[in-house]
């Protein structure tokens, strides 16, 4: 929590999957912008994670509903009059569908999707065939294990990390650079909320859906181009499936932008993610 004494306006934020908050940078620019920032690290994951769990398992997403709902609360009762909820990736996924199912979007006054995960990024014939046998199997067989530790970082932890090719420094511990073991259970939670986003929601707030301008399955030795797009997901399955959420859907691209648009490396991408950020929170009408 990183607050204004007696702020009426809040933003709560909530990470994507192998991740947790880190970004102060993005808090202190809230702050500064007459906002409480707060942010949430989901059960399972960073400062929640407790000794013996198994980071970012999950059999269902509304595991996550009370962890959401509990913040909201403590926030409201803090004092906010107006919240905003922003969220990256898997975080994105996981709010959208908690407003919706818990019809509780009259409890804030927008949303902010910083690339939200609405599909996986996989080949056609994958999404089409694999996934669903996949999915059949995790139902008898929910704790499989599906993806693996890789030797060394990723693609897209070099991508951030500042020994690599990024600006950051993070705990590798609560986000993981090779990665971390994917087991059936948790690819037929995330399908299950894609399949209902996908069906098209009815959220009635204002929502600014941000993506990369651009999407690379990133494979090999790192290239430069790596630095200027999303290596995680495909931009254009976002933009499609983020105008289903609602009626007041504003879609943003940032040119050069990475996947977590605030961790972007390009100088103009970085600007332009907040930006267009602030734009958006400055067009607000009040809540009622």
């Amino acid at each position: 929590r990183d607050t204004l004494l007696e702020a009426p306006r809040a933003l709560l934020y909530v990470h994507g999957y192998n991740d947790y908050f880190f970004q102060s940078a993005l808090g202190d620019s809230i702050t500064r912008h007459s906002y409480a920032f707060y942010a949430l690290d989901l059960r399972k994951y960073g400062r929640s994670l407790s000794s013996g769990q198994d980071p970012f398992e999950v059999r269902h997403l509304r595991e996550y509903y009370a962890d959401l709902a509990k913040a909201i609360q403590q926030i409201k009762a803090g004092g906010a009059q107006e919240l905003v909820l922003m969220a990256h990736s898997t975080g994105g996924l996981i709010i959208s569908l908690y407003l919706e199912d818990t019809q509780n979007s009259d409890s804030v006054q927008a949303l902010v999707l910083n690339s939200p995960f609405l599909d996986f990024n996989f080949s056609k014939v994958q999404e089409r065939l694999v996934i669903p046998m996949l999915d059949g199997i995790g139902r008898v067989s929910p704790r499989t294990i599906v993806a693996g530790i890789s030797k060394e970082p990723d693609l897209y932890a070099q991508s951030l990390l500042k020994r690599y090719h990024g600006l950051w420094d993070y705990n590798t511990e609560w986000k993981k650079a090779k990665g971390h073991t994917i087991r059936l259970e948790w690819l037929h939670a995330i399908r299950r909320g894609h399949q209902q986003v996908q069906r098209g929601l009815s959220l009635r707030i204002p929502i600014l859906l941000m993506s990369s301008d651009s999407s690379i399955r990133a494979r090999g030795t790192w290239r430069p181009a790596y630095g200027r797009a999303d290596l995680v997901l495909d931009v254009d399955d976002i933009q499609h499936y983020g105008l289903l959420l609602g009626e007041k859907v504003q879609p943003v691209r940032i040119v050069g932008g990475l996947h977590d648009l605030f961790l972007s490396s390009d100088s103009t991408a970085y600007a332009e993610a907040y930006r267009q950020l602030f734009r958006f929170l400055d067009q607000l009408p009040p809540q009622h």
